[in-house]
């Protein structure tokens, strides 16, 4: 039997419900799942640090003894090849991200034809969720819970009060 290696690249800037979703089932279909953040420089500036966002994802996976988390720069297939990675795990949201993750698997393939992406579907509850919806809420006050797990809840409402205090200099309240 073969020992299948998968990658689930993102930004998790911050990591979601979602995210942790898929992460939980992949760690069920895959003998080791990297979990593995991009430092990707067209989103703008990041929320948490790259060791930020490792941190919290080291807290919530540390049960899960197949799972491991690291962090990538450049093409997503190097990374595969450097890591012994022969899957890429994908979340699938909704249409518009299928146009998008089918260019990029299809790119990756003809870069290298020995990593096979996997898409799945996050749980219902988690379909419209992402990174820039929770940061928005926050950064508007809303509710975030059941968005994120609480840990990161609390994280980032303290970061973006924090860049709010920074940017005007005075507090919220």
């Amino acid at each position: 039997m073969k020992n299948i290696v998968a990658i689930y690249p993102g930004s998790f800037d911050p990591v979601t419900n979602g995210h942790l979703d898929l992460i939980h089932r992949g760690s069920k279909l895959f003998d080791k799942l990297i979990v593995a953040i991009a430092r990707n420089l067209d989103k703008g500036e990041a929320l948490f640090t790259i060791r930020e966002r490792k941190e919290m994802l080291q807290a919530m996976t540390s049960q899960l003894d197949n799972v491991t988390i690291d962090s990538f720069e450049g093409l997503l297939v190097s990374y595969c090849i450097e890591q012994g990675a022969n899957a890429v795990l994908r979340g699938i949201r909704a249409i518009s991200d299928y146009e998008f993750e089918l260019q990029m698997a299809l790119m990756n393939r003809k870069m290298e034809p020995r990593v096979e992406t996997v898409f799945m579907m996050p749980a219902e509850q988690y379909s419209y969720l992402s990174s820039r919806i929770v940061r928005e809420i926050a950064k508007l006050g809303g509710p975030l819970t059941g968005l994120v797990p609480t840990m990161v809840e609390e994280r980032v409402r303290d970061r973006v009060a924090h860049r709010h205090i920074s940017a005007t200099g005075k507090h919220l309240l």
